[in-house]
């Protein structure tokens, strides 16, 4: 008798100790994490929402054993809301502690330098990792950079970031700026920015670009700036061929070859380092300039010398057989 009880009391505790081992193993041991796997925690969602969400999914065996572990042996720090990474072979534990300590998956979009905000918004639009409607931002609103994002974020708070990091840049800038530069106001700096960063793609030529243009805008002189013409046709989308005479002689609110002075807005978003040129434009006489054939520009200071640079620009292209 006393026998069979202590065999009954060693077979109760053999019982017990896989009991427990499968139970603890539930927790520490892999889950169904066969691979790398990216899982998305809806916001507002509760750990037993997600526990569910998980079981649909196939990456644990059971909400219910999930949720009880989680009472017993997990943090009870909350969960955060967002796409994150879980990695194969993840236990349990890893799963839970991934949801309230780990990182969350963050997607990238660049913004160049130089990007009309048409352009802007059809990159948001087709980012297919964001939600929601946006319009049109206002011209010369968003800084150009790379913005991160979480999946499933709103389309508008990307943007409202990209607009409050030109705000914050500007509020920073400004205050900077080199005494007697062509304009004193902000919204006309970024107009003026606009036309260097369309102006020229060459990050040494900027500041003597806009001390060539500031110097106009002082003098009185027409801008002639050529992405004034194009952005009243495409909004700053390529125009894909020549300028009409036509066109360079429409008079309209934004073409610097028939008005005098800076358009009523900017025709682009202008990089900081566009901006910053304007505010610290270099000290120059020039007054014109065109390609030299090498990506950049000849400066000169009076027409007879640009005439000259403009016959050396054309022989250039003849030479190549564009005219």
């Amino acid at each position: 008798m006393k026998k069979a009880g202590c065999l009954l009391a060693g077979v109760l505790s053999l019982v017990l100790a896989v009991a427990a081992i499968w139970f603890l193993s539930g927790w520490w041991g892999g889950a169904n994490v066969e691979e790398d796997t990216n899982f998305i925690v809806p916001s507002g969602a509760s750990l037993t929402t997600v526990a569910e969400k998980l079981s649909d999914e196939g990456l644990i065996g059971d909400a219910d054993g999930f949720l009880l572990r989680a009472k017993i042996f997990g943090s009870s720090d909350p969960i955060m809301a967002g796409e994150f990474l879980l990695p194969a072979g993840a236990s349990n534990a890893t799963i839970l502690d991934t949801f309230q300590h780990g990182e969350v998956i963050r997607r990238f979009v660049t913004i160049p330098e130089g990007m009309p905000s048409i352009m802007v918004h059809e990159r948001l639009m087709a980012e297919e990792n964001l939600t929601g409607e946006i319009p049109v931002p206002v011209e010369g609103s968003v800084l150009p950079d790379t913005y991160d994002f979480e999946r499933g974020e709103a389309r508008s708070a990307v943007l409202a970031r990209m607009q409050a990091a030109m705000q914050n840049y500007l509020a920073e800038a400004w205050p900077k700026r080199a005494q007697g530069i062509a304009v004193d106001n902000v919204k006309d700096a970024v107009t003026l920015a606009s036309i260097v960063e369309k102006e020229t793609g060459k990050p040494s030529e900027r500041r003597m670009v806009a001390g060539l243009y500031s110097n106009r805008v002082k003098d009185g002189m027409l801008l002639q700036a050529d992405p004034t013409i194009i952005y009243p046709i495409t909004r700053g989308k390529p125009l894909g061929r020549r300028i009409k005479q036509s066109e360079i002689a429409a008079i309209n609110d934004y073409n610097t070859y028939t008005m005098v002075g800076l358009p009523k807005g900017p025709i682009t978003n202008p990089g900081r380092e566009a901006i910053a040129a304007v505010l610290n434009p270099a000290k120059t006489s020039a007054r014109y300039m065109v390609a030299d054939g090498s990506g950049g520009h000849a400066f000169a200071e009076t027409l007879d010398e640009h005439n000259r640079n403009v016959a050396k620009w054309f022989e250039i292209r003849r030479q190549r057989g564009e005219m």
